[in-house]
C-alpha cells in the first residue's frame, strides 16, 4: 500500500513539474486563465529545506519548487503540494513549508527577498473539508477577538482537481486539461486534443484510475506502437493505438483459431467455405477484443465501448458467442 501510495505520488510529481504543465497550473488556477507566468521565466528550485530543530538539524520536503524569474532575479516562489487525501492539520504542513523557505532568506542562503505561494492540488474523489485557515483550524478553542488581532493570519489554498467547474477547465491549454477533463467527465470523456506528454499522461490518468503500471511498462508500450514523444498524436490517436496492440494479438489468435475451425469444417463441406468460417470467426474476435479494450482503458461501459468503436452491442454478443 505505501508503495503504491509512493509510486502514485512520484507520478503526479512528474507530471506537473513539465515547465508548461507547471505554467499552465499557476496561471488556470491562481491567476484565473491569464498569462502571467511564462514557461522561459520558470526555473526549478529546492524541494528540501534544512533547518534547526532543537540540536538535530531537521528537513521539510514539498512536492514540487518553481521559481518565477524577471530580469534574472527571483520574483516569486511557488511550492505546490499533491494530495490525495484531506488533512486536517495541512496548514500546519504549510506553515512548516513556508517557514523554511523564509528561513532561508533569513539566514542569507538566498541572494534575493522574495514572497512565497504555497497551493495544493487535491486529486481525491471526497471533497476538501478541512480546515483552510487558523480560525477553522483552531474553532474548538475558546480563543477571544482581541487574541485573533495578534495571530497570524495564514489560508491553505486548495484546488479540488476532480472537482473544477468546466469554465476553470476549459482555460487549460497544456495536457493538464486532459486530465481534468477526464477525471469530470468520466465514461463519457472524448477529445481530439493533441497530447505532449504521452507517456507521463498514460502513468497520470492510469494512476489516478487507481491503476499504477509497472516500471517501463508504458514506455515499452509506446516502443512496441512505435509511438514517439515527439510525435503528433491526439487523444483518440492514442487511444486507438492502445487498441491496435488488442487487435494485432486478436487477429493471430482469431486467424489461428478460425482457421481450425475452419479446416474441420471445410473437411466435410469444401475447403473454400472454411476459409470463410476462419475469416469470420477472426473478425469476431477483433471486435470483441477491442471493444474490451476501450472498456478497461477508458474505463466505461460496454455499451458506450460500442457506440465509441461503432458497432452495437447486438454485434458484440454475437461476435462473442461466435467464438
Amino acid at each position: 500500500m505505501a508503495k503504491s501510495k509512493e509510486k502514485k505520488d512520484i507520478v503526479e510529481k512528474e507530471f506537473v513539474a513539465f515547465p508548461d504543465v507547471a505554467a499552465d497550473v499557476i496561471n488556470v488556477l491562481l491567476y484565473k486563465g491569464k498569462s502571467v507566468v511564462d514557461v522561459v521565466n520558470l526555473q526549478a528550485g529546492p524541494t528540501e529545506f534544512i533547518y534547526q530543530g532543537g540540536e538535530k538539524l531537521r528537513n521539510e520536503y514539498e512536492d514540487l519548487c518553481k521559481y518565477e524569474l524577471a530580469d534574472g532575479r527571483i520574483k516569486l516562489m511557488y511550492l505546490i503540494a499533491n494530495q490525495s487525501r484531506t488533512d486536517g492539520k495541512m496548514l500546519l504542513r504549510k506553515a512548516g513549508y513556508t517557514g523554511g523557505a523564509y528561513r532561508e532568506q533569513y539566514e542569507k542562503k538566498t541572494r534575493f527577498l522574495y514572497p512565497v505561494i504555497e497551493f495544493v492540488l487535491y486529486w481525491g474523489k471526497s471533497r476538501w473539508e478541512a480546515g483552510r485557515n487558523f480560525r477553522r483550524l483552531f474553532s474548538r478553542k475558546k480563543i477571544s477577538e482581541e487574541a485573533w488581532d495578534y495571530i497570524d493570519e495564514l489560508k491553505l489554498h486548495v484546488f479540488e482537481m476532480r472537482h473544477l467547474p468546466k469554465e476553470i477547465r476549459s482555460l487549460f491549454r497544456s495536457d493538464m486539461r486532459i486530465v481534468v477533463d477526464f477525471l469530470a467527465e468520466g465514461n463519457s470523456y472524448r477529445s481530439d486534443r493533441k497530447v505532449v506528454h504521452k507517456a507521463a499522461l498514460i502513468r497520470m490518468i492510469k494512476a489516478l484510475s487507481g491503476e499504477m503500471p509497472a516500471e517501463g511498462e508504458v514506455e515499452k508500450w509506446m516502443e512496441e506502437q512505435e509511438i514517439r514523444e515527439e510525435d503528433d498524436v491526439k487523444v483518440c490517436e492514442l487511444f486507438d493505438q492502445y487498441v491496435r496492440q488488442g487487435r494485432a494479438e486478436g487477429e493471430k489468435i482469431g486467424e489461428r483459431r478460425g482457421e481450425e475451425r475452419g479446416i474441420k469444417k471445410g473437411e466435410k463441406i469444401g475447403e473454400k467455405r472454411g476459409k470463410k468460417i476462419g475469416e469470420k470467426t477472426g473478425e469476431a474476435r477483433r471486435l470483441v477484443l477491442d471493444v474490451e479494450n476501450a472498456m478497461n482503458f477508458f474505463r466505461v461501459t460496454l455499451e458506450k465501448a460500442c457506440e465509441g468503436l461503432g458497432t452495437t452491442l447486438e454485434k458484440y454478443e454475437e461476435a462473442k458467442r461466435s467464438i
